[in-house]
């Protein structure tokens, strides 16, 4: 029986888990086994640069955690080792930096992930793990609505460089 203030501990882990999963917009869970001290040290600074928290939790704990709540279907995929990757306002972030990672890495697996409160299939998952950046896609949407425009000031242009050019005798 563990004492009082190791299943203290434990219990607060499971509150902070639980609160972290609440107020985040995704996340992600991994098997992180096999991986090196330092990969895990620049996966984990990628992470934190990119605004996602990543922690290493028990399965038993992650399992009290979303016990009762629309998540508890995560439960199937909690054996071996897990880490928690969470984001309060990027819902890309975790899957796309986990997934490339993953790809370079033989030991490394993407097992689960949730958006918004409800767990995703791998399928979408792996959709979600390849959209760009929130940067990227901004920038895609002001190309897209600024080519009118510059199309149009190229026109008015054309136009007033017929109309300055001298006629031809």
């Amino acid at each position: 029986m563990p004492s009082a203030s190791v299943l203290e501990q434990k219990k607060q882990i499971v509150a902070d888990v639980a609160e972290r999963i609440s107020n985040s917009c995704a996340g992600v869970i991994v098997d992180y086994k096999g991986i090196s001290v330092a990969d895990d040290t620049a996966l984990r600074k990628e992470l934190r640069e990119a605004g996602v928290e990543y922690t290493v939790v028990k399965n038993t704990l992650i399992k009290l955690a979303i016990k009762g709540t629309s998540l508890e279907s995560m439960s199937d995929v909690l054996d071996g080792t897990s880490a928690i990757a969470t984001c309060k306002d990027d819902y890309v972030a975790a899957a796309r930096i986990l997934n490339k990672y993953a790809e370079g890495h033989d030991n490394f697996n993407l097992k689960t992930g949730y958006i918004d409160g409800e767990v995703i299939s791998m399928d979408k998952l792996m959709e979600l793990a390849t959209l760009p950046s929130r940067e990227t896609l901004l920038s895609m949407v002001a190309n897209v609505f600024s080519a009118p425009i510059a199309g149009f000031a190229r026109a008015v242009q054309a136009i007033a460089d017929k109309a300055e050019a001298p006629a031809e005798a």
